[in-house]
Order: C-alpha cells, then structure tokens, then sequence
C-alpha cells in the first residue's frame, strides 16, 4: 500500500477529483494549506500598499491506494494539476505498513 502526498493549486482540485475518480480512486482527504517551495510566495497589494505574502495557498490530498496503483495515481494528478507554471506543486509517495477500517476492522487493502 501506499500513501501519496500531493500539494496543488486550489483551482486545480475539481479536475484533479473527477480524474482521480475515473481512474477509479475511493476516496481521498483534502486540507486547504499553505506553503512555500522555489516560488518563495509574492507580493500583492492592499489598498494602495505593497506586501509580502510569504506563504502561497495550495491544497494538500492524501490518498492511499494499492502499490499496484500507485504510479497510475501519480501520473494522473501530475498532468492534471500541471500548469506549466512555477508553483504547481509537489507528489510525494510514502510506504504505508498497515491500514485499519475502523466501522468493520477490514486491515490493509481491503480497509481501502
């Protein structure tokens, strides 16, 4: 099993579900966040003045999928999220070991 981390632009979110979805992905978790990478924020301005915004919106997704599915998974949020433009984010892809449902007790891919 894994778990795949992927930090995106928010406007990005309903193309990346419904893509997601049809590649048959369950369920994923989603967390409105904020951040920096190369983009090192931007300014904006605010009535007249000028500031610094230090960290940039992005949307966090988790989801946990078969090992199997994995780089289907990754392939498919990579082209649907991308922009072509700095600030598209990031994929991170991390082991899982072990994976309770807590309503039925299924373990491991069947609790997916």
């Amino acid at each position: 099993m894994k778990l795949i981390i992927a930090a995106i632009k928010p406007f990005k979110l309903e193309e990346v579900r419904e893509a997601l979805t049809a590649i048959g992905v369950r369920g994923m978790m989603v967390t409105e966040v904020k951040g920096f990478g190369s983009q090192s924020g931007h300014t904006e301005i605010y009535r007249g003045a000028e500031y610094a915004v230090n960290f940039v919106p992005k949307v966090k997704l988790e989801i946990a999928v078969a090992a199997s599915m994995a780089d289907q998974v990754v392939e498919t949020i990579a082209t649907t999220a991308k922009t072509d433009k700095i600030g598209d984010g990031k994929i991170l892809v991390l082991d899982v070991t072990h994976a309770v449902r807590v309503r039925t007790g299924e373990t491991n891919e069947d609790a997916l």
